[in-house]
């Protein structure tokens, strides 16, 4: 799938944001290296990408059918201070291209988390193409992981996307 079509098929879906994380059972679809594609029947059969990485972060990247938007969704035992459904204010760094955002404080199956929802097309692009993520809050960095392979998987759930209709 060429660069454009990629751009395309994400302004589509994001133009058509709520929590990813309602319901904790998903769907494996495939597998793109590093990263699985699931399926999350809650969010209307959106699909996702998700990865473990050495620091003990979790990373979900996926599609928020019933609100049309996107998200970033990130859980580790270690941030343990985060309180449920408090807004927290980030900056995501992609190889040193900056985003401000704003998460919500979560938890899954006990396990704090931030979750981050975005209706911009060329976040989700730029992610695509680049190869680190670092994330900051306001007393510094919170966690930096590698994207290799991120840009296939985000292809794959592309297809799973589609198939899902």
């Amino acid at each position: 799938m060429k660069t454009t079509a990629i751009a395309t098929t994400i302004m589509m879906i994001c133009a058509a944001a709520s929590s990813p994380l309602q319901a904790q059972t998903l769907e494996q679809w495939g597998a793109s290296d590093y990263w699985d594609v699931m399926v999350d029947p809650s969010l209307g059969d959106g699909c996702l990408i998700q990865s473990e990485f050495d620091d003990g972060s979790i990373v979900r990247i996926g599609f928020d059918r019933t609100q049309g938007g996107a998200y970033v969704t990130a859980f580790n035992m270690a941030w343990g201070d985060i309180e449920e459904g408090e807004f927290y204010s980030v900056l995501f760094s992609l190889d040193g291209e900056d985003y401000d955002a704003e998460a919500v404080g979560i938890y899954l199956e006990d396990v704090p988390g931030a979750d981050i929802l975005f209706d911009n097309p060329d976040f989700l692009f730029d992610l695509a193409v680049k190869q680190t993520m670092t994330l900051y809050t306001e007393d510094g960095e919170v966690m930096a992981i590698d994207l290799t392979g991120s840009y296939q998987a985000l292809e794959a759930a592309l297809e799973c996307q589609e198939e899902m209709g």
